[in-house]
């Protein structure tokens, strides 16, 4: 049997359909938004933020990588975002609001870093990712007309950082938003100082919720050659001299301590199935010395 006219016809109204023009539509990119604050899940601020987005960009996909960052607590924010952030893909705009000053003369700023987009205050809470990535850009956020009619002087997560957010993922570009600034506020450099006598001092720059340290300390400042010629860290007169590959590894046993390259790139302290923190009583901020035994 033969196709008539009618069935060419047909087909192309098939081939034609609306159905399949959105089809081929997912496969455009939709804008990745995150959200990092210390707001919490039981008020209503994150909601509120995310409301925004969506009225201003329907399209946006909303991620969130954690609202339960220690109340003001600047650095964790600083820390989590570092750690988080290259696993998102390029373009993504990540929202951070950890924000002790709202309503202050701090500025509010965009950032251009890793090849990714940074909204939030400018208190050092993308020191980290900045001094990582390097070349990074900042602008600050001067232009109104792409914040909320009526701006809080208590709630810039809602009424400045999310529309601007959601302005960015309609494709405006930076510069249009803010001028270009060169003096950023930033928080101490990650890269351990070292001492008149050749040891390192490092700090503790997190602790995680099973109490494991989290050092500014990479593989490039303490070599598996430094560790394998004697190396060990000073932690409030403790000594580490053991450093392990995994956490259940064989001779981790009971409330012995260790170090031990944890996912984000740093030297981690940790005690199997206990708090480090609690045994070496340490605080975020805690100098860790590198040295040598002698002899």
């Amino acid at each position: 049997m033969t196709r008539g006219h009618g069935d060419e016809k047909s087909d192309r109204r098939v081939s034609e359909s609306p159905r399949l023009r959105v089809s081929q539509s997912l496969h455009l990119p939709v804008p990745l938004i995150t959200l990092l604050t210390d707001f919490g899940t039981a008020d209503y601020f994150v909601s509120a933020m995310k409301g925004v987005i969506l009225s201003l960009n329907p399209s946006s996909r909303i991620v969130d990588i954690t609202h339960d960052i220690p109340a003001h607590d600047i650095e964790a924010a600083a820390f989590t975002l570092l750690a988080a952030h290259s696993s998102f893909p390029a373009k993504t705009i990540h929202v951070a609001v950890v924000d002790p000053g709202v309503g202050s003369a701090r500025n509010a700023v965009l950032v251009e870093a890793a090849g990714q987009f940074f909204v939030g205050p400018d208190n050092g809470i993308f020191s980290y990712v900045c001094e990582r990535a390097g070349g990074a850009r900042f602008f600050e956020l001067r232009n109104s007309a792409y914040f909320r009619p009526a701006v809080s002087m208590t709630f810039h997560g809602r009424d400045i950082f999310a529309p601007v957010a959601a302005a960015i993922a309609s494709g405006i570009m930076p510069k249009k938003l803010g001028r270009e600034i060169q003096d950023p506020v930033r928080l101490a450099p990650l890269r351990p100082a070292e001492t008149k006598n050749g040891k390192l001092k490092a700090r503790i720059i997190h602790i995680d919720r099973f109490g494991n340290c989290i050092t500014n300390l990479t593989a490039q400042d303490l070599t598996a050659k430094m560790i394998a010629d004697g190396a060990y860290l000073a932690v409030n007169g403790t000594k580490i001299r053991s450093f392990r590959s995994f956490f259940s590894e064989q001779g981790a046993r009971g409330k012995d301590l260790f170090g031990i390259w944890g996912s984000a790139g740093f030297l981690e302290l940790a005690a199997t199935n206990r708090s480090a923190a609690k045994i070496l009583k340490a605080k975020k901020g805690q100098s860790v010395i590198v040295a040598y035994a002698k002899g």
